[in-house]
């Protein structure tokens, strides 16, 4: 039987640390996913501040792309979307404009 005292847990500030040193590195993946987006938009001739990726399909990169587990990759999508650097509508994720013109 494993109890809670077996696992070391690193204090609150160290994973809130870790956490929000993923955002650049996300925040660009993202950025890559919606540029093939916006594209696509272009193409139809449609709105390209339309352009979203699915939450699944972003996870999914977060994973494949820099190693991360589903629940470290959950962890990173869930503060981005606390500190307002992307919005989420239903299953669909996109960038706050103020983060992507910086």
């Amino acid at each position: 039987m494993t109890t809670n005292q077996h696992f070391q847990k690193a204090p609150e500030h160290k994973q809130i640390q870790w956490t929000q040193s993923w955002y650049e590195p996300a925040l660009k993946s993202l950025d890559s996913m919606l540029d093939v987006r916006r594209a696509n938009l272009r193409k139809i001739k449609r709105d390209e501040k339309n352009a979203m990726v699915l939450q699944q399909e972003f996870m999914e990169t977060l994973m494949n792309e820099h190693r991360l587990t589903i629940w470290q990759a959950g962890e990173v999508i869930g503060s981005l979307l606390r500190s307002e650097k992307i919005s989420k509508y239903g299953r669909f994720i996109q960038m706050n404009e103020e983060v992507g013109e910086a």
